[in-house]
This record gives structure tokens, C-alpha cells and sequence, in this order.
């Protein structure tokens, strides 16, 4: 395709009104003769230091030292290329482009793709006036204003109706001078059996689906009745659509993405209109779980933070994992968005304003944040191989994260807090079981050298039963949040229900059960335990309980409970120093 002349490029710049251009991303004052100043759209600042000069068509920004002339600013506020750029200032103040010499059949192409778009607005057109004016079409605007959508909103986006009769856009386009076949290659119109031609989409929502510069390439189709069939509909492939470049609402959303500098991904058309409604109109759609590389290409080009809030289902999340894999790879951030299971932003939004899913935006995961959360989340950690499973799966993602950052620092704590592990087991690099017979689900085995934890808890239990009596009364004082293992707190019932007469009745039914309480009774008998040394032992307990607390209530931003528990923490702390002084 051939370049456009000079001429034609020189005629854009000189018909932009740069007060209007640059008075639509930021608020101008007229400072003298030609002469306006403004905050600057570029950087974040409190006096205005962006100067835009009427009559020579520049800007300048005395903070930055951003400046051009109208083709730079579109290129730099929109993320243009300098084609585009030229393309969109010319289609706003209605320049003709001319050319330079290209080839016959790039001609040929170019004018052909001209039409097709020219007939996809039209019908973008169509669609909207049905939606506002026919009255077949009130089901439609019952829909969309339930899911909360404005007027305003819906109009912002284009969106539509079609009828549901066969022919209504066919035989429109047919009397404007389209033919059947650029009819079927817009994807506007598809063969029956018989072999006749119908609209494709009939009695259906429409979505215009736009390319960054806002026009529209194919459209998304949602049913309104139950039995219709499929719920969503959209343009095939075609030599003007490609889903796969395609992000819903990229047109709307850029100039918001390139102020502050992040985009928000979601999955629906509906998602998109409300946090756009809100004001979050950073905001684009994916339209379904897959990102592909042109996506993505697209995104970055956008913004270099993406957010994703997909939805909670095992669909969702496997898609931002493959998402961040390839966002990597090109330099993107990406961070995971937590929304709650069978929650879609459009619901969150309508029902409880967009204050909720700002929050979720500000609590954003980084990938690996995510991963971890994930793994443990799907692990079985009332056993120690669950355990040993979840930590062998956590920890190359934790290791992947650089050392002495904050992000690091926060998922060895999360990590060590979930398993009740010390945090030198999560940053191991060595395999946590050496040998050592199988375990099986249905019955726990010994507690294993990684678990050195619940060897703690398991001492404690010795000494209780070493101190007779006043042994029995620190087992009663403590409770099943003291131990790390549900094996363990079953031994601590059965020392309860059976104290005195451990070793009479052992429960057959569970080897695991009867080999450590048999470790704990006879381990006895061989203990010498000083009534400080209990009393340490279950303080350290303690401790580690309300540290575990209080690393819960840190993750909850519970402040009012953390301070609570960090005193009580404190408290213990003076306690145990005061014993181990005692005992020296």
C-alpha cells in the first residue's frame, strides 16, 4: 500500500484545531494572544505546565518535555503509529488522503476493504436506530437496563438490535447499491440450503466490534430467548474480521489506558459497558478465556500493565496463566484480578457499585501470587503428603520470584503461614522426602523431616504426658489451633479421652494414629520435664499461634485485629524470656 503524498499529511496538520484536539484530554485556559495551558495528559502534576500554541499548532510541556505537533499527540495519547495517526486526524477533520503511486492491485484491495466498512457502519447504524425506535426491540432495552446499562452508555458503544426477519439488512444494503457478495463477505448476510441469502443475525443484542480506531469490522450477537440458539453470535472470519485480533472496546478505552497506564481485561461485552459506566473505562474485553499474540501485541501497545479479571472457574485461571506466560515474553505486566467465585464485574458492578471492584483492582495479585494461591487452594493439607505435594508445587513458583523484593518476601510468608512450616523449608531448594515407605490418603504415616513443626508439637505432647497431672491440665488448656497436623490433634483427643490408659485400647483401624501415640507414651518415660519447661513449651505454642493469627489479619488488612494480637504476641514474647531466665 502506497505512502500518502506530503501533501495530503501537510493538509491534516494544517486544518487540526489544536485548542480542541488537546482540549479533549485536558482542561485549557487561554494564557495570551494564541497561547493556552493546561495539566499536562503526559505525566501527573498539580500546575499546569502543558503550553499548546493555536496558531503554530504545537504543544510543549515544560515538566516532561513532551512536545510535537498534532500528529505526535495523537500518536503518544492514542498509541498510533504514525500512519494511524495521520488516518484518524484525517477522518476527524475530514481531510481527503491522497496517495502516492501504489500498485493496481493494492488499489483494488484498498477500495474493496474502503466499501466493506463503509457497509459494516451502515449496518452499526441500522442496528442502533432499531434498537431506540421499534418496538420489537423493547425486549432488548428491557435486557440491557436490567443488567444496569444506561442509555448514554449504550449509545457510547453503538450497541443494537437486528429484527428478526429474514431480509431487513439484505434487501437495505442491496437498495444502497451492495451486492450480495460484499453482503457475505462483511459477514453480514450467509447462504440458506435452498441457496438464497438471509441476515445472519436476527432478533439478537449487537455489539459493534471496532478496531482501535473505532470502526466496526463484525459484530457480536447476543440471543434473547432461551431456545435461541447459539447464546452468542459472532462475525465468521473474514477478510475484514479476525477474532483473534479483536479486543472489545479497544477504541473507548485507549485514551483512559494511556493516562493511567494500565488496561483492565474481562471476558463479556456487558462487563466492558458497566465498568466503563463506572469509570473504569480502561476497560476491554478478550471475548472469552484464550489471549492470543496479536491480543496481547495490541494490549501493549495500549498500556504496560495489564489487569485481568476473568472470571473465578478453573477456565478463567488457567487462561490468565497462559495469558502471563506470553505477556512475559513481551515485556507486559500482568496482574491477576481475584474475583469472587460465580462473580462477573457487570454483576459486581450493578449490584454493589463500582467501589467493590476497585478494591479487587487495588488488591491485584502478581502472577506468581496467584499461582501459589492457586496450588494451595486445590491441595489437601490435612496431610503431610498433601503437605510435602503443595510445597514441591509452590516452591520453584516462589523461587521463580527475585530475592529481597517485597513480592518474595510475601509469598514465603503466605506459604510458610497455609503449610505451618518455617519459612527456611519453603526457600529450600532440596527435595523434602528422602525414601521412607509410601503414605496413603486413608492412613497417615509418621511425621516426616520436613514437618518439623509438628515434631515440635509432637515434644509437647511427650512432655504432657511426662508431667502426669500438670501435664493433663496444659492439654486441656491448649486446642485443635495449637497443632499444625490433624494427626496430631487427634493424638491430643485420644490422650484426653484415654489418660492414664493410652496404651490399652489403640485404635486398630489406624496405624498412623497408633504408631505416633505409642511414640508419645513411651517417649515419656524416658522425659525429666520441669514445670518451667511445660510451661515454655506451651507458650511457644501459643506464640506460634497467634503469629499464625496474626499473619492471617495482615493479609486481611485487619488492623484493628492486629494490634490486638500483636501485644498478645509481645506478651508471650516476656513471658518465655522471663522463664528461659529463670532456667539458666
Amino acid at each position: 500500500m502506497g505512502l500518502y503524498t506530503k501533501d495530503s499529511i501537510e493538509r491534516v496538520r494544517d486544518s487540526v484545531d489544536m485548542v480542541e484536539l488537546v482540549g479533549a484530554r485536558t482542561d485549557l485556559r487561554r494564557v495570551g494572544n494564541g497561547r493556552w495551558m493546561g495539566l499536562c495528559p503526559f505525566h501527573d502534576e498539580r500546575t499546569p505546565s502543558l503550553s499548546v500554541d493555536a496558531d503554530k499548532r504545537l504543544y510543549h510541556c515544560f515538566g516532561c518535555g513532551e512536545s510535537g505537533d498534532a500528529i505526535d499527540f495523537v500518536e503518544a495519547t492514542e498509541s498510533f503509529d504514525f500512519k494511524e495517526a495521520i488516518e484518524h486526524l484525517a477522518d476527524r477533520y475530514g481531510v481527503e488522503l491522497k496517495r502516492e503511486q501504489e500498485d493496481p492491485q493494492a488499489e483494488e484491495r484498498r477500495k474493496r476493504r474502503e466499501r466493506l466498512l463503509k457497509l459494516l457502519d451502515r449496518t452499526a447504524a441500522y442496528y442502533e436506530r432499531v434498537l431506540w425506535s421499534s418496538r420489537e426491540a423493547a425486549r432488548a432495552r428491557d435486557y440491557l437496563a436490567g443488567r444496569g446499562l444506561e442509555e448514554e452508555t449504550l449509545r457510547k458503544f453503538r450497541v443494537g438490535y437486528s429484527p428478526s426477519a429474514w431480509d431487513k439488512v439484505l434487501m437495505a444494503a442491496q437498495s444502497d447499491g451492495f451486492s450480495q457478495e460484499e453482503l457475505a463477505a462483511a459477514g453480514l448476510a450467509q447462504q440458506g440450503r435452498n441457496g438464497r441469502l438471509y441476515d445472519r443475525f436476527r432478533a439478537r443484542v449487537m455489539f459493534p466490534l471496532a478496531d482501535a480506531r473505532g470502526r466496526v469490522l463484525g459484530f457480536g450477537a447476543r440471543a434473547l430467548r432461551e431456545e435461541q440458539r447459539p447464546k452468542y453470535l459472532n462475525t465468521s472470519e473474514n477478510e475484514i474480521y479476525h477474532k483473534g485480533r479483536q479486543l472489545f472496546g479497544i477504541d473507548l478505552a485507549r485514551a483512559a489506558a494511556a493516562k493511567k497506564g494500565r488496561v483492565v481485561a474481562v471476558e463479556g461485552y456487558t462487563d466492558v459497558l458497566a465498568l466503563h459506566q463506572a469509570g473504569i473505562a480502561e476497560t476491554v474485553a478478550i471475548m472469552g478465556t484464550a489471549l492470543t499474540q496479536e491480543q496481547l501485541a495490541e494490549l501493549a501497545r495500549a498500556a504496560g500493565t495489564v489487569y485481568m479479571a476473568l472470571d473465578a472457574d478453573s477456565a478463567g485461571q488457567e487462561a490468565m496463566l497462559r495469558a502471563a506466560r506470553q505477556a512475559q515474553q513481551r515485556g507486559l505486566e500482568l496482574l491477576v484480578v481475584d474475583m469472587p467465585e460465580g462473580r462477573d464485574p457487570a454483576d459486581l458492578v450493578a449490584s454493589e457499585g463500582a467501589e467493590p471492584f476497585g478494591r479487587l483492582l487495588d488488591g491485584a495479585l502478581s502472577v506468581a501470587e496467584f499461582e501459589v494461591r492457586r496450588v494451595l487452594a486445590a491441595a489437601d493439607l490435612t496431610t503431610p503428603r498433601g503437605r510435602d505435594r503443595a510445597l514441591s508445587e509452590a516452591r520453584p513458583i516462589v523461587n521463580s520470584v527475585p530475592a529481597n523484593t517485597a513480592t518474595r518476601d510475601e509469598l514465603l510468608r503466605y506459604v510458610a503461614d497455609r503449610l505451618d512450616v518455617d519459612r527456611k523449608y519453603v526457600m529450600s531448594h532440596e527435595s523434602s522426602v528422602r525414601g521412607g515407605p509410601a503414605e496413603t490418603e486413608s492412613a497417615p504415616s509418621a511425621i516426616r523431616p520436613l514437618d518439623a513443626l509438628a515434631k515440635y508439637e509432637r515434644d509437647f505432647l511427650t512432655m504432657c504426658v511426662a508431667s502426669e497431672e500438670l501435664g493433663r491440665e496444659y492439654l486441656e488448656r491448649v486446642g485443635p489451633e495449637h497443632f499444625s497436623f490433624e494427626l496430631l490433634r487427634a493424638v491430643r483427643g485420644y490422650l484426653l479421652d484415654h489418660w492414664g490408659q493410652a496404651l490399652d485400647d489403640l485404635p486398630e483401624d489406624d496405624p498412623g494414629l497408633t504408631a505416633q501415640i505409642k511414640h508419645v507414651v513411651m517417649g515419656a518415660d524416658e522425659k525429666h520435664v520441669s514445670a518451667d519447661d511445660l510451661k515454655i513449651s506451651y507458650l511457644e505454642l501459643e506464640r506460634r499461634r497467634v503469629e499464625r493469627a496474626l499473619r492471617h489479619a495482615e493479609q486481611e488488612q485487619d488492623f484493628n485485629a492486629q494490634r490486638t494480637l500483636a501485644v498478645e504476641r509481645q506478651g508471650l514474647r516476656d513471658q518465655i524470656d522471663e522463664l528461659m531466665g529463670l532456667t539458666l
